[in-house]
């Protein structure tokens, strides 16, 4: 890969480089950047019991290389988790044989896609994980992959030809737009009530899309091969209510097909 990936590590109390200590590769969602919930919650969280914590932005986001801005890639989004192990495993400080994932939302589709593959990976931990290739064919596209696909096709002909790149900004400007606009199902407020006010607002966190880049987002499925790939322990962190992103449905499958997995191996 030819750009960077940014990236704050954070670091235990009384840390001591001489010292090795057990990693995390924590995994921002979809339209977030690496000071929000991914460092600056679990991040800092995490390190406060003991681990160092690697919280970085994706490729074509924030900080980290890539062009065009605001490319939601899912394959490139898995494989920045690798270059990021890449890292952490020439670290003095870290222990190469104890280093975990954790995602929040989008990424953690992303956290438990990387597992299935990555076995430097020895547990992963799924926040409301989303399955973002599903979210793609069913809600964000209306319901409509192929009338979605049609369109995106459109467009970045156009763009090709000299059109503007079309953004999409995935939540209202504010609560108060959001209620103007009637959006008050609680994943949309909520999401929008921290990433658009004080609560989590970072410049890296620009809650956008290029439309015309997002075609493999729809044949993506974060959970395939689960069933004979998914060797490592996993954690799935879901609420009691269905919301419009769906991560219940999407922690009950994973966590069914991750089972499906441990059945086979025993």
């Amino acid at each position: 890969m030819a750009w960077h990936i940014a990236a704050d590590i954070h670091l235990p109390p009384a840390f001591d480089a001489g010292k090795r200590y057990p990693a995390i590769v924590s995994i921002h969602p979809f339209g977030s950047c690496k000071e929000q919930t991914s460092g600056s919650v679990y991040g800092k969280a995490l390190a406060a019991q003991g681990y160092v914590v690697i919280a970085f932005e994706a490729s074509y986001q924030g900080a980290s290389g890539g062009s065009p801005r605001w490319t939601e890639s899912p394959s490139q989004r898995v494989e920045d988790v690798s270059h990021v192990i890449d890292h952490a495993v020439t670290l003095p400080f870290v222990d190469a044989d104890r280093i975990g994932v954790i995602g929040v939302c989008g990424g953690g589709g992303y956290a438990l896609n990387a597992a299935l593959t990555e076995k430097r990976i020895k547990a992963v931990v799924g926040i409301t994980p989303v399955n973002l290739g599903r979210l793609f064919r069913e809600g964000l596209s209306g319901f409509d992959p192929v009338g979605a696909l049609t369109a995106m096709a459109a467009q970045r002909s156009a763009e090709a030809r000299g059109a503007e790149l079309q953004v999409n900004e995935l939540l209202p400007a504010s609560p108060g737009a959001a209620r103007e606009a009637g959006m008050t199902e609680r994943d949309v407020f909520e999401a929008t009530d921290y990433y658009k006010t004080s609560r989590g607002q970072a410049a890296g966190g620009a809650t956008r899309m290029v439309f015309s880049h997002a075609q493999k987002t729809l044949s993506w499925d974060a959970f395939g091969f689960a069933e004979t790939l998914m060797t490592q322990p996993v954690m799935l962190v879901i609420g009691q209510k269905v919301g419009a992103f769906d991560a219940y449905r999407d922690g009950k499958e994973i966590y069914g097909r991750a089972m499906a997995s441990k059945d086979r191996m025993d």
